[in-house]
């Protein structure tokens, strides 16, 4: 599929290199021509460097890899380009002291969808470092990571969780858009354990079979 990425930064280059990898056409956009270009050839794979509004016209899906203070005003200004597409928001609106920006307004993603309605908006990959989005691919101890995918449009869906496939991830169905305030909620509690107490946040739920206490 077309990819338009938005952004130069660390997610963007992990998450297009898996997709260019894996055969997708990609378009790297930035206000920055020139880190475009350098990311660009980071990515290989026949990526190629745009503007922004380039990107975002080129692609079926959008990444919006951008800082959650810029997503908003950028999908904004993109929102002809944007129109058809799959947005995917990988934003965490999380502040100093681990707390959420968003608390008591809106989740980054409906920030994202009220700035461009005709996307369809479905966030994933916001809840984990990106070097861990580098690794080829993310397995630990012999199960390949979960990456949970909120969104409301079953084509959106299927074409973001083909995409969370190629990093080598299992895509974990997690709710309409009504619930990315719950992912972003949770990565906020998540890096605030394991970058601020050092704690393995992993271990604070018990396996499936005991989710509701051990079996009679």
């Amino acid at each position: 599929m077309r990819i338009g990425v938005l952004g130069t930064g660390n997610m963007a280059d992990a998450l297009a290199t898996h997709w260019a990898r894996a055969g997708h056409e990609v378009t790297v956009g930035g206000r920055d021509a020139a880190a475009a270009e350098r990311l660009a050839r980071r990515v290989g794979g026949g990526a190629r460097a745009a503007g922004l509004r380039e990107a975002a016209a080129f692609g079926e899906v959008v990444l919006a890899a951008l800082p959650f203070a810029a997503g908003a005003q950028v999908a904004g200004e993109l929102r002809a380009e944007l129109e058809g597409t799959v947005l995917l928001d990988c934003s965490n609106p999380v502040g100093p002291g681990f707390r959420l920006l968003t608390d008591g307004g809106p989740p980054a993603a409906r920030r994202l969808a009220a700035a461009a309605p005709g996307a369809e908006v479905v966030k994933a990959f916001n809840l984990c470092h990106e070097d861990v989005w580098r690794m080829r691919p993310p397995v630990f101890d012999g199960r390949p990571l979960a990456v949970p995918v909120c969104g409301d449009d079953p084509a959106a869906l299927d074409r973001a969780h083909e995409l969370v496939r190629d990093t080598g991830c299992r895509p974990v169905a997690a709710g309409g858009l009504d619930r990315a305030g719950l992912l972003e909620a949770t990565a906020a509690l998540f890096i605030g354990l394991w970058v601020g107490e050092g704690e393995d946040a992993q271990a604070i739920a018990p396996p499936l079979a005991y989710a509701s206490g051990p079996a009679a």
